[in-house]
């Protein structure tokens, strides 16, 4: 039998932020709701001490938010979304350095995905110089981690985050085609 091809499924648009001070995510907030539409989540803010990755850039005492998106996207649209948060963060630096990490992904019912402009043996080229990993794939009634998932991601704080944005991209689709 052979495969046919169709559109892509939606997916639900997710956004975590890396920055020290709270006014940054308040400042590129406007932004992503014209950008993006509705925020339908927003976590709370979590301390990130996971790495020490981007402390140089932007000092030590830093913050993560995640956001989800009422509007729903195709995933063929990543690559477009991490061009245009990448632009952002440029936009927002002072001095050659970033004050925002802005690290679009996205969720639907099987996996978490990440867009990065690193290239790795996990990744998958997409467009645009950016690349897609599956993070997080959710099997039995969770979302797990796999070898290469950042160690944030993996813990429980995370994970229910991703369950919390998952659930409610379920009862989404679910009503789209009721």
């Amino acid at each position: 039998m052979r495969g046919s091809t169709g559109g892509p499924i939606r997916v639900k648009l997710i956004i975590g932020l890396i920055y020290r001070d709270s006014h940054e995510y308040l400042a590129v907030k406007p932004f992503l709701l014209r950008a993006f539409g509705p925020i339908d989540y927003e976590s709370p803010e979590l301390d990130f001490n996971h790495t020490a990755y981007y402390e140089r850039e932007f000092g030590s005492g830093l913050k993560r938010r995640f956001v989800a998106f009422l509007r729903l996207i195709s995933p063929d649209s990543l690559a477009a979304i991490k061009v245009r948060t990448n632009r952002l963060e440029k936009r927002r630096a002072r001095l050659g350095k970033r004050r925002i990490n802005i690290d679009p992904g996205y969720v639907d019912l099987a996996k978490l995905v990440l867009a990065s402009t690193k290239d790795f043996c996990h990744r998958i080229y997409l467009s645009k110089g950016i690349f897609a990993e599956i993070t997080l794939v959710y099997k039995k009634g969770g979302f797990t981690a796999w070898e290469w998932t950042y160690p944030d991601y993996r813990t429980p704080a995370y994970l229910d985050i991703f369950n919390h944005i998952r659930h409610a991209y379920a009862q989404q689709i679910c009503s789209l085609h009721t």
